[in-house]
């Protein structure tokens, strides 16, 4: 059976306690269910289906256990290995200390941006598929590389650096 990982938007240790987060996607009906970090990805085993499919289990669960459903996406881990092993920053000239940056969309953007974009710091590089992926530099500012992607491609997305990819393309 495939393995999926569920990337969830806005999840952190103060809205919602991993344990939870586990048991709903087991009462779902998911297997060999996994947490990975604090910050929102969930990975598991389940007969082959499609990403929107498994999208709207596994929100609708949420909704059923939680009492509200945090927006959901899915890829399956060994499309996340693809996606590293295609080394995708490695196009850019990036300084050492420059986060690497995946945001996951949920569908494919419309219209296609012209990249890339920079504010304060942070550059959209490119868009592949579903892909688009980011670098910044920390500062005192904050995160205007998030500002940038919400205005670029709206709210319906969800972001993760790099290292946690390899993470979870691997859990």
């Amino acid at each position: 059976m495939p393995r999926y990982v569920a990337l969830l938007r806005g999840v952190s240790p103060s809205n919602c306690k991993m344990p939870q987060l586990k048991e709903c996607f087991q009462a779902a009906g998911f297997e060999g269910v996994r947490t990975l970090l604090s910050s929102g990805n969930v990975v598991f085993t389940t007969h082959e289906s499609s990403w929107e499919a498994l999208e709207r289990q596994a929100e609708q669960a949420m909704l059923a256990s939680l009492g509200h459903a945090f927006p959901t996406i899915i890829r399956p881990t060994e499309y996340l290995q693809d996606l590293v092993a295609s080394d995708p920053f490695a196009e850019f000239t990036l300084p050492p200390t420059a986060k690497r940056v995946v945001t996951f969309l949920r569908r494919a953007a419309n219209p296609v941006v012209e990249l890339p974009l920079e504010r304060d710091g942070a550059r959209i590089l490119k868009l592949a598929g579903t892909e688009v992926f980011t670098a910044y530099e920390p500062s005192p500012r904050g995160p205007a590389f998030m500002t940038l992607l919400e205005r670029t491609f709206g709210k319906d997305i969800t972001t993760r650096t790099l290292d946690t990819v390899k993470k979870c393309a691997v859990a």
